[in-house]
């Protein structure tokens, strides 16, 4: 069977289970609901294991297989930069080639343990059946985002992703912070999508395709005949207006702040979003359009900058939470922030290689808080916990596999592709000596909130006061217990891909053979002509030097968590009494929140009520030449909403009202005015044919 051909049948599972769930699913029993999706995903992973696997057959140069559903959109044509008459056509149509193919392995395989994990999870909750429609809406979206093979059918996925998250980020939507932040979410989201929809008008304007495989063509072939230049205004504004989506969607500075309040939503989705679906596709975008930002340096810069700041900046303000999703929340958005520091430096294979790592260790990292979440009965205070090792042993030891793995351990997923970043950002032309020196930090820090946060729930003495209880939920009272086989087993292969993913890209200096991760993604990164990054040439001594250095950094963060929050020091109380202000900052989160809602959402509001209080006493007004009285009516309240936005309304309803009034004279609704007029109709049409013809 050639499953290449097959490929646009990945995404309709997902889309069956959601339909099946969504309509049948409340008369359904809890088990079939779960079977249903979880099985959806299932077939899904492995029909893009099969497809994968015969792409990996073919010769380097022919791993890129399109297949068009049907023709989609045929708009009319346009004039690119280059002169040329372009028509606006777009196929509903799926690409698998070396970078969708790992996309699409993490979306599935990673989502399908999640799937799983989540049966556990969530079978005491209500609309058991509603939660699982949405998580396979929200695959079949991720789905078609990764595997579409044009950047509109990009955006129906990014668009379908943004829906998904708000229904899942609010799915206890009788909970105002869940809705709240369900929300946010969403807003903060559009505004990056009103870049990204301007980066896709200009690369049609530029190229006169959105075919990925066509774009990739004309750009390289436009830069070798010389018609692009690495720098040119027009290329730099597309690649940041592309740059501005990836920020909404991957939470980079400055739109960011949706992703922590993400955690109002079930632990499950927390997964789904943070390590394979939502926050990656921004990465995915930014790697996909890598030939445009090559011929875009300015740009790439900028990439790099923000991703190094807010690797940074979230990982100073996970230091002092004590949520623990949050902390795990803040881990993601910095997490985030080295693949764009790793592709804004053009180290797109190693950005990528850090997502996939990325997807094993924060799948397993949320889903093990979800455990001990549950083993608490919905308790995330991490100064409630404490003493929990003995109590629930695989999750302690799944989640201290992935704590190893974030903080960067060697031999672990997250130490080959952190490593792999930190060397190009020194190394490569486009890398600084700043940007590696960041990271490194950001390193340290990572190294440190991760294992404050093993130590303070695992060990010590328990500190949440009686171990039974009864939950806001309305859950009965239980022990602490470990969780059951359908949330462990997924914790336990998780564990393994965190152990075991990163040998897929091992250094040079570690396999003669160099990355093999890397040498399957050079088809799609291959050098723009004449733009091609440079690599410094240092020996293998340095970079073994670097990654020491790195791991040295890691070690310096574990040995302050041991000996602050495993030997039970004063010493976090003494410092954050010491530098009282940075630890209120930190823990207000730098107060970001409060100040996008002084500059956007209350003066939102302020606009609002001054268009409401305008009256229609403001004609009067102007109609009586009396300026005290039109100022005075403009205080009144409702001429805007009165006239411009109801006036709208009733104008287009009385028009259609007005238009239809022929055809409601013959729709009468009576059956025997209808039958009426059917013979009437024949015997009109019995006569023409007796009489009229010839």
């Amino acid at each position: 069977m050639n499953l290449l051909d097959l490929i646009w049948m990945i995404p309709l599972f997902p889309a069956v289970g959601f339909v099946i769930n969504g309509i049948f699913g409340k008369k359904l029993p809890k088990p079939a609901v779960a079977v249903i999706a979880s099985g959806a995903v299932l077939v899904s992973f492995l029909m893009a294991a099969g497809a994968v696997y015969q792409l990996s057959q073919r010769p380097v140069e022919e791993r890129s297989h399109n297949v068009a559903v049907y023709h989609w959109i045929d708009g009319g044509s346009a004039h690119t930069m280059s002169g040329d008459v372009e028509r606006f056509a777009v196929d509903w149509g799926f690409l698998l080639d070396p970078l969708s193919s790992v996309m699409v392995l993490v979306v599935t395989g990673i989502g399908f343990l999640i799937h799983v994990y989540s049966a556990g999870y969530m079978y005491e909750e209500d609309g058991f059946y509603r939660f699982f429609a949405y998580m396979n809406l929200f695959m079949f979206s991720m789905l078609t985002l990764v595997l579409g093979n044009n950047y509109v059918m990009m955006f129906v996925g990014w668009e379908g992703v943004g829906l998904c998250s708000y229904l899942l980020i609010g799915y206890y939507f009788l909970k105002r912070s869940a809705g709240d932040a369900a929300k946010k979410a969403f807003i903060v989201n559009r505004v990056g999508d009103w870049g990204f929809s301007i980066g896709i008008f200009m690369v049609f304007m530029t190229v006169g395709s959105l075919e990925f495989t066509t774009v990739a063509e004309r750009f390289h072939e436009g830069a070798a005949a010389g018609h692009f230049h690495a720098g040119d205004t027009w290329l730099v504004v597309m690649a940041l207006a592309l740059f501005v989506g990836a920020t909404g969607k991957s939470a980079q500075v400055p739109l960011y702040v949706w992703l922590p309040d993400a955690m109002e939503g079930p632990t499950p989705v927390s997964a789904l979003i943070h390590a394979a679906t939502m926050v990656t596709a921004g990465v995915y975008m930014v790697a996909r359009s890598n030939f445009i930002f090559q011929l875009a340096p300015q740009a790439m810069a900028v990439v790099a900058v923000i991703g190094a700041l807010t690797a940074l900046m979230a990982a100073t303000i996970g230091i002092v939470q004590n949520d623990i999703k949050r902390v795990l929340a803040y881990s993601t958005v910095s997490q985030l922030g080295y693949m764009f520091l790793a592709l804004g430096v053009g180290a797109f294979a190693a950005g990528v290689f850090h997502l996939m790592t990325h997807a094993f260790f924060k799948a397993l990292l949320f889903l093990c808080s979800g455990s001990v979440i549950h083993a608490l009965h919905h308790e995330q205070d991490l100064r409630n916990m404490g003493g929990l090792k003995d109590k629930i042993p695989v999750t302690f030891w799944t989640m201290t596999i992935g704590t190893l793995a974030i903080a960067g351990t060697p031999g672990l997923a997250g130490f080959f592709s952190k490593d792999e970043i930190l060397w190009q950002a020194f190394s490569s032309s486009h890398g600084h000596i700043l940007l590696w020196l960041i990271g490194a930090i950001v390193a340290g820090i990572t190294s440190f909130y991760m294992f404050r946060l093993l130590f303070m729930t695992f060990f010590g003495e328990y500190r949440g006061g009686k171990a039974h209880h009864h939950d806001d939920h309305g859950h009965g009272a239980h022990a602490i217990h470990e969780s059951p086989k359908a949330m462990t087993i997924p914790l336990m292969i998780l564990a393994a891909g965190s152990l075991l993913a990163g040998y897929v890209g091992m250094p040079k200096w570690l396999s003669s053979g160099g990355s093999s991760f890397e040498h399957w993604l050079e088809p799609v990164f291959e050098p723009v002509p004449g733009v091609a990054a440079e690599v410094a040439h240092y020996g293998e001594g340095v970079e073994i030097g670097m990654a020491a250095v790195s791991v040295a950094v890691a070690l310096i963060g574990f040995f302050i968590a041991y000996t602050t929050y495993y030997r039970k020091s004063d010493r976090a109380e003494r410092v954050s009494a010491q530098f009282k202000g940075l630890y209120t900052a930190m823990l207000n989160k730098y107060y970001i929140d409060e100040l996008y809602d002084w500059l956007f959402v209350n003066r939102a509001k302020d606009g609002g009520r001054f268009l409401w209080r305008f009256d229609s006493k403001i004609v009067d007004g102007v109609v009586n030449g009396s300026a005290a009285t039109t100022v005075q009516s403009a205080l009144g309240s409702g001429w805007w909403d009165r006239w411009i936005v109801d006036g709208l309304v009733r104008f287009t309803g009385g028009l259609i009202k007005t238009a239809s009034w022929p055809v409601r004279l013959i729709e009468t609704g009576y059956t025997q005015n209808y039958a009426l007029v059917m013979v009437l109709g024949l015997l009109v049409l019995g006569g023409y044919l007796l009489w009229g013809t010839p």
